[in-house]
């Protein structure tokens, strides 16, 4: 056997670490939703006085009867000109979100077990706005 092909089999025969991934494991679990906006983002205060922008998007899969529709609650840290624009985007803006998920559970005021699932967008993309309806034009 050549010297080339012995080099050859032996750089194919070493197994590689983590393979599957060249990124640092992360602990949340991350989502991709394709979707429409449920309704305009709304700016909100939280108990520390920090804004956040809340938005819901409706993710529909199967056709006809078999269609069923999921809606996830999302919130933004964006600032700036961005939180301008996401703040801006109407209802029905077909978007591609990319987020980090946790879940966990509270306490009713009944005094049940509630489980959450909060997504906090990491990235948003707009891939439709709503077509508009041109004010005071009749289909003829």
């Amino acid at each position: 056997m050549s010297a080339f092909l012995r080099s050859v089999s032996r750089v194919t025969a070493r197994p590689s670490a983590r393979a599957f991934s060249s990124t640092p494991s992360n602990r949340f679990a991350r989502i991709t939703i394709v979707g429409n906006l449920g309704a305009t983002p709304e700016l909100k205060a939280t108990s520390t006085g920090r804004d956040i922008i809340r938005y819901s998007v409706a993710s529909s899969t199967g056709s006809g009867d078999n269609q069923t529709t999921s809606w996830f609650n999302v919130v933004s840290f964006a600032e700036g000109r961005f939180r301008d624009y996401l703040l801006g985007l109407p209802k029905g803006t077909m978007v591609l979100v990319e987020g980090d998920v946790s879940t966990g559970s509270f306490n009713a005021e009944d005094g049940s077990k509630k489980p959450f699932f909060n997504i906090a967008q990491k990235s948003i993309e707009i891939l439709r706005r709503p077509q508009q309806h041109e004010e005071g034009h009749e289909g003829n």
